[in-house]
């Protein structure tokens, strides 16, 4: 394939990767998102294998730059993911009681100077 051809496709993919990604509802981000770290896994086997395999420097370089790039997109994958899921759990209630820091329970004494100034 020539330059235009494999710059055209280019194109094309990142215009229906955007169009179908901004699309998706917010409830989906997550099991996407997942999907994606799949690809981006197999995406850094891939340039591992390239990079192993290089005899021309240029080539290793290339390989070296796309081992590191695949990382660091598979990391920062999961680490969205990840506060994703976070922000899906549901808020778990402080325990209350004495020497918690919630409420007092029953039966606690408080200090009688608690709420004047000194």
């Amino acid at each position: 394939m020539d330059g235009m051809s494999l710059l055209t496709i280019t194109v094309l993919a990142v215009f229906v990767g955007f169009e179908v990604v901004s699309k998706v509802s917010s409830t989906l981000h997550t099991p996407l998102m997942s999907g994606a770290n799949a690809i981006h896994g197999i995406i850094l086997v891939g340039a591992i294998i390239v990079a192993g395999q290089a005899a021309d420097p240029w080539v290793l370089a290339v390989a070296l730059l796309a081992v590191v790039l695949a990382t660091a997109n598979l990391v920062g994958g999961f680490v969205v993911t990840d506060r994703m899921l976070e922000m899906f759990r549901g808020r778990q209630r402080p325990p209350s009681g004495p020497g918690s820091g919630g409420p007092p329970g029953p039966g606690t004494v408080e200090p009688a100077d608690k709420g004047r100034r000194q």
